[in-house]
């Protein structure tokens, strides 16, 4: 994934940053350091990432359109302005039955077991 990092201490509408390509998933990091990475992301309808697990959980806010989200096997709607967090360590898919954009942020803190 290139780093497209975007203009720090500026203000971005996030759903204008990337564009929809037929028949694609596209995705870029807009911030990306040791310790984690946002990323946004934009499906086409009909497109789905293939089933993966992560060792760190991933907050998945929708900014546009519908995903349906797979963790370990059941099936999650989330809309325009909701938000899921993806458990680590569990299965899960991405898939598109209408085209969404998505940002994505995964935290590798590496503390997991100390509560803030």
């Amino acid at each position: 994934m290139k780093n497209h990092e975007l203009e720090k201490s500026t203000n971005h509408r996030l759903a204008d940053t990337i564009d929809y390509m037929p028949g694609s998933v596209v995705m870029k990091a807009i911030l990306k350091k040791r310790t984690g990475i946002v990323a946004i992301s934009s499906f086409d309808r009909g497109e789905a990432l293939p089933s993966k697990t992560s060792p760190f959980d991933n907050l998945i806010q929708i900014i546009d359109g519908e995903a349906e989200i797979v963790i370990n096997e059941e099936s999650n709607i989330i809309e325009t302005g909701q938000a899921i967090i993806i458990p680590a360590h569990a299965s899960n898919i991405i898939r598109a039955n209408k085209r969404f954009k998505m940002l994505s942020t995964v935290i590798m803190s590496g503390y997991e077991n100390i509560s803030i």
